[in-house]
C-alpha cells in the first residue's frame, strides 16, 4: 500500500510509514504525523464452508466465483455482519449463495492466509435442497470425498483437515488449481 495514496480519516493528512514503541517493541506502520493515527492493517476474519450435501449422498458442493478466470472450484466464502457469531454467518452465506437449507455447523478450524491478509473460520456445513446460486458464483461440482482435491493454501488446509476427520486421505493438486 503506497502512503503517498492514502490519508488519515481522522484529519485527512497523508499518512506516512512511521516507526512507534509499541507493546512488542518498535514497529513500523502507516499513521498520521499529524495527529498519530495508525491504521493497524488488522488481518480481516474470513467465513469457509464444506458443505456435505447430506441428500446427495454426502458428496461435497465445492463452487466458482464469478469473478475467476481460472476454473477453479472452491469452498463456499464470505463475511461475517454485524451482530451474527462466525456459525450464524457462515450458515446464512450457505444460504445465501447456494440457496441449500442448512441443517448443522460444526467448526472445523482456524487457518492462517496472510497472503490475503486475513484468518479463514472453516465449518462443517450439512446441508440440503435444490442448488440456486446467487450471481456471485458461476458454477458448482459436487465431489465425494474420495476424488475431491485440496489446494495447497487457504481454505485447502480445511478441506484437507475435514477429509482427515473423516478417514480419507487428502490429496493435493499440483501447481496451479485447475478443473478436475
Amino acid at each position: 500500500m503506497s502512503a503517498a495514496f492514502v490519508y488519515c480519516p481522522a484529519c485527512a493528512t497523508p499518512l506516512q510509514r512511521l516507526v512507534r514503541e509499541e507493546d512488542a517493541g518498535p514497529k513500523e506502520r502507516l499513521r498520521c504525523p499529524a495527529c498519530d493515527w495508525t491504521h493497524w492493517n488488522n488481518p480481516t476474519p474470513v467465513l469457509a464452508a464444506v458443505v456435505e450435501c447430506a441428500d446427495r449422498g454426502g458428496q461435497i458442493l465445492l463452487a466458482r466465483n464469478a469473478a475467476w478466470t481460472q476454473r477453479m472450484f472452491a469452498l463456499i466464502t464470505g463475511f461475517m455482519e454485524a451482530g451474527e457469531s462466525p456459525a450464524e454467518g457462515i450458515a446464512r452465506e450457505v444460504a445465501e449463495e447456494t440457496g441449500l437449507a442448512v441443517d448443522a455447523v460444526h467448526l472445523i478450524g482456524v487457518y492462517d492466509f496472510q497472503r490475503m491478509n486475513q484468518v479463514i473460520i472453516a465449518y462443517h456445513v450439512v446441508a440440503r435442497g435444490e442448488v440456486r446460486l446467487s450471481p456471485e458464483l458461476a458454477e458448482y461440482r459436487l465431489y465425494t470425498p474420495e476424488t475431491v482435491r485440496c489446494w495447497p493454501a487457504g481454505t485447502g488446509q480445511a478441506l484437507a483437515d475435514w477429509l482427515r476427520s473423516r478417514g480419507h486421505e487428502p490429496v493435493f493438486l499440483e501447481g496451479p488449481p485447475r478443473a478436475a
